[in-house]
């Protein structure tokens, strides 16, 4: 029989002949990246027409847009709502939702009776566009089921 000393010693030198696998997060630091983002909103059509006042709509989204929880808090989380001539840019640092976006853009149209003329569809990954409604005028409009 082998004594158990020799064993131990045995399982020892197989376990330092073992190569050691180094984790690949142990060498990296765990910092987040601040996360920036930027929507715009284009409003060229309607401005040119002067059906929507520009100013107007951006005063409304710096008084009603929600960070936190809380209206009002925007220049403390690092949000920025600006006009550049027919388009409003917001900016942020904080995580935020461009649906949120369409949401209270939906919401000012409606409130100055301007949703049964205008839409609010996105034009590309960081931009909504608002757009008329395509009526067709072509349509007789007596010829809906009159008999």
């Amino acid at each position: 029989m082998v004594p158990a000393v020799e064993i131990s010693k045995g399982i020892e030198m197989a376990a330092a002949k073992r190569p050691q696998v180094k984790s690949s997060k142990a060498g990296k630091s765990l910092k987040k990246k601040k996360q920036s983002v930027k929507f715009n909103i284009e409003c060229k059509s309607p401005v040119e027409d002067k059906i929507l006042n520009i100013e107007d709509f951006e005063s409304f989204l710096s008084q009603k847009i929600k960070v936190g929880g809380k209206t009002g808090q925007l220049a403390v989380s690092g949000v920025k709502v600006e006009v550049n001539k027919t388009r409003v840019v917001l900016s942020s640092d904080v995580p935020f939702s461009k649906r949120y976006l369409k949401y209270l853009t939906k919401k000012y149209l409606k409130r100055n009776t301007l949703r049964d003329w205008l839409r609010v569809v996105a034009s590309s990954k960081d931009t909504y566009e608002l757009r008329y409604f395509h009526i067709n005028e072509d349509e007789d409009e007596g010829s809906d089921n009159e008999n």
